[in-house]
């Protein structure tokens, strides 16, 4: 009787040791989701996967895309968009850490490696290419103008062309830059700040005459207050949306391309958009084709 207790106890010890090697076997790492996914080693995306913590840029001012809510963290498409890259790389939304990066900081953020990924309204462009690299786009928008809802001398960017009217938007940003082109002084027409929202409190006090930027992020302030604004005329540019990355990082590039394509078949990207920038009644469109330059 006790010599058949100890070979039990030796056969259940054999199994246990034998179920703890099949499963190392399987590469998987402790802690919440590390083990989940399996990438090239020396990769960011290794590094972001193994450290299980993700640091990501955004706005903090922008209805609809990234805007910072009641809980205190960044909410939109943008943000949203995000989160579907991180859950790609296995990594817990709550393991994400936002970073405010307005559009004068973005380059510097990434460059300077205080994010991973930057995600924030922000246009593919050659000039930024010169700094870093883009995945994407994942989203085309297009400058536009607001107004007060009883302006009726505004009705486009040539309005600005008599050198009476002063317009607004944002240093560093796309838009900033376009709209040089209609002013007839940009010293005493252009103001530029470093946010939106100081953009629509000035247009709201009547200090500017408008406010540009992409239509989107128009619509968001005007949907939060449609008795004071409107947007005057038609988009007149197109403004592709990227994520941000390192120059130099064409891996990591390549990865979040092919999350994002999967996201534009499998429903994930039309779910953020419709939660977020969709409810302000802008169109979402076709998906963008992404280009792996």
């Amino acid at each position: 009787m006790r010599i058949t207790r100890v070979a039990a106890v030796a056969a259940a010890a054999t199994l246990a040791l034998g179920l703890t090697a099949c499963g190392g076997d399987d590469g998987s790492s402790e802690g919440t989701g590390a083990g989940s996914k399996s990438f090239a080693a020396g990769s960011t995306m290794e590094r972001l996967n193994k450290a299980q913590a993700i640091k990501i840029g955004t706005k903090f001012d922008q209805p609809g895309f990234g805007q910072k809510g009641l809980s205190g963290k960044p909410e939109g498409f943008d943000v949203e968009v995000a989160k579907i890259i991180v859950k790609e790389l296995g990594i817990p939304e709550d393991k994400i850490e936002w970073v405010e990066a307005p559009s004068k900081v973005r380059e510097d953020v990434i460059v300077n490696g205080t994010v991973d990924l930057v995600a924030a309204t922000y246009t593919i462009n050659d000039k930024r290419k010169e700094r870093i690299a883009f995945a994407g786009p994942y989203y085309e928008a297009g400058q536009n103008i607001m107004v007060k809802k009883d302006d009726t001398a505004i009705t486009g960017p040539d309005s600005f062309k008599d050198g009476t009217k002063k317009v607004c938007s944002v240093t560093g940003s796309t838009p900033a830059e376009t709209i040089k082109q209609y002013v007839k002084d940009v010293a005493t027409q252009l103001v530029l700040f470093d946010t939106y929202d100081k953009c629509r409190d000035a247009l709201k006090g009547g200090q500017v005459d408008a406010v540009t930027t992409d239509n989107v992020i128009l619509l968001g302030y005007i949907a939060k207050d449609e008795a004071s604004f409107k947007l005057a005329g038609d988009n007149f540019t197109k403004e592709p949306y990227g994520i941000g990355v390192k120059k130099e990082d064409t891996d990591f590039r390549n990865f979040i391309n092919d999350t994002l394509e999967k996201a534009f078949n499998d429903g994930s990207w039309k779910k953020a958009w419709d939660d977020t920038a969709g409810k302000f009644g802008a169109e979402l469109g076709a998906a963008p084709t992404v280009n792996r330059y």
